[in-house]
């Protein structure tokens, strides 16, 4: 037989959502068990340079925040285990989920932090300039890019919206795209199109992008990428110092599928100010239900709502308890 545990609450997955849900939990004496998953600490562990959360002058590294954010939720009476979970079932109460090791767990409440990944091309320069020119996020990363050329990747509203945003802090922008049309909003193709900073590459793709290895210039970074035309097959090379990816995320539900409520895209659907999902006990926190902000201050505010959730439904559940041994 394998190791069982019981807790109050379940965190599933770690990241900004699942540390401050910890934290929050288990100063409300819940005594927490957060199950970290296949990358502890989410997106940000592949993060360098942090300088848009909270309470940092300098900029901060974001492995760093998240062993910080961590070791918060230990010294806080938190329970973290290096594990998997690959099944859960919440038909029944107490819940129940099972781990890669076989531990297996029953949970009062359950928090979910799996997060989601950015889609990238799959180009092998691509990895080898991540973090380094390139980057999946312009909220995150613009600042680096102020008053310099940049592409950006992508026909969708997620695009659009980059290509806008980085205007605003870019010399210029080039939105590369596969197709002759886009895909987003027609008013945000209007903004986009009424841009004079922002240029468009019609039915190109991406083939490589260029710039200099670490360890092999004095400048290391991009400093162009190469396109094809899907049509015609010419080659464009731009020179830039910039590429932003912007052809969606995944979220981390397949675990989920067919056990919550999720939308078309795959993203757990909760209430309308809330994080409860469609499993009374069960709540939603950062990128695996946010599709519009993607952060980690609004990961770790959701994960503080979460707890906060869990707590009073506990709270219900025993006053009910009572009420009937009464």
């Amino acid at each position: 037989m394998g190791e069982k545990i019981h807790t109050k609450m379940l965190i599933i997955g770690s990241g900004p959502a699942g540390y401050t849900a910890a934290v929050y939990a288990a100063r409300s004496n819940l005594n927490p068990v957060q199950v970290l998953g296949m990358q502890p600490g989410g997106q940000l562990t592949i993060t360098t340079e942090v300088e848009n959360y909270p309470g940092f002058a300098e900029p901060i590294q974001g492995p760093w925040l998240m062993e910080q954010m961590k070791a918060q939720a230990e010294n806080v009476g938190t329970k973290t285990i290096h594990d998997m979970i690959t099944d859960v079932d919440f038909s029944s109460h107490p819940y129940k989920a099972t781990s890669e090791s076989g531990i297996e767990f029953t949970a009062d409440t359950v928090v979910i932090s799996t997060g989601a990944k950015a889609r990238w091309l799959g180009l092998p320069s691509e990895e080898k300039f991540r973090n380094m020119g390139v980057s999946a996020c312009a909220t995150c990363d613009g600042f680096f890019f102020r008053g310099k050329r940049v592409a950006v990747v992508g026909g969708g509203n997620s695009a659009v919206e980059e290509a806008l945003f980085l205007a605003n802090l870019c010399e210029k922008v080039t939105l590369i795209h596969r197709r002759d049309a886009l895909r987003a909003e027609k008013i945000m193709q209007q903004r986009l199109f009424d841009n004079p900073k922002i240029d468009i590459l019609w039915d190109n793709t991406v083939e490589e992008i260029l710039g200099v290895e670490v360890g092999k210039g004095d400048m290391p970074g991009v400093n162009g990428l190469k396109t094809k035309n899907v049509k015609t097959s010419e080659e464009t090379t731009l020179e830039l110092e910039g590429v932003f990816i912007a052809i969606g995320h995944d979220p981390a539900t397949e675990l989920f599928k067919g056990k919550l409520d999720m939308d078309d895209e795959g993203y757990l659907i909760t209430a309308p100010d809330s994080t409860a999902t469609s499993i009374d006990g069960v709540y939603a926190a950062g990128d695996v239900k946010d599709k519009i902000y993607r952060q980690a201050v609004t990961a770790a505010g959701m994960g503080c709502m979460a707890a906060l959730e869990a707590d009073k439904f506990i709270a219900t559940l025993e006053a009910g308890n009572k009420k009937e041994a009464a």
